[in-house]
């Protein structure tokens, strides 16, 4: 399987727009070669940089229809997005996407798309933790596309 934006590219930096710098907004993502027998999709963005223990999670979506091999930009932070699928709560306890917005440095964001053999039995607002665990068995397969940031204001002190 393999996951794409058509913002960036694997190991170059994540635009600005999408960013704690700019507008905020979650990046379009795109798939292809998903088995055959998927029934969903999860994806999770994480940092694992972050100056804290575990790193920091940006994005958590889940229960996305087997059909779909993209999400559009600028998904709406809201629980259930029609058409979509759920989405969870990042590590500041909001729902939906949470742009790279480092303290110091460039980090890594690791974005993780799931094949999953079912849909899973989790409401909107799940945790990436309780994401994983809901996932446990139920993964076919697994794509990463790694992004880098560095804070724009960062570089100018």
């Amino acid at each position: 399987m393999e996951l794409k934006s058509s913002a960036y590219r694997a190991g170059s930096a994540i635009p600005v727009r999408y960013t704690c710098d700019g507008d905020n907004m979650s990046p379009a993502m795109a798939w292809r070669g998903a088995p055959a027998s998927a029934k969903s999709f999860a994806l999770i963005l994480h940092d694992p940089d972050a100056p804290i223990r575990g790193g920091f999670t940006h994005w958590v979506i889940y229960n996305m229809d087997a059909k779909l091999n993209q999400l559009a930009e600028n998904i709406p932070r809201q629980g259930n997005v029609a058409r979509v699928g759920m989405q969870g709560k990042n590590d500041a306890g909001q729902i939906g996407y949470m742009g790279p917005c480092p303290p110091s440095g460039t980090h890594r964001y690791v974005a993780t798309l799931f094949a999953l053999d079912r849909m899973l039995r989790l409401k909107p607002g799940a945790t990436q933790k309780q994401l994983e665990v809901a996932m446990r068995g139920n993964i076919l397969d697994k794509a990463t596309l790694i992004g880098t940031y560095t804070r724009v204001a960062a570089t100018h002190r």
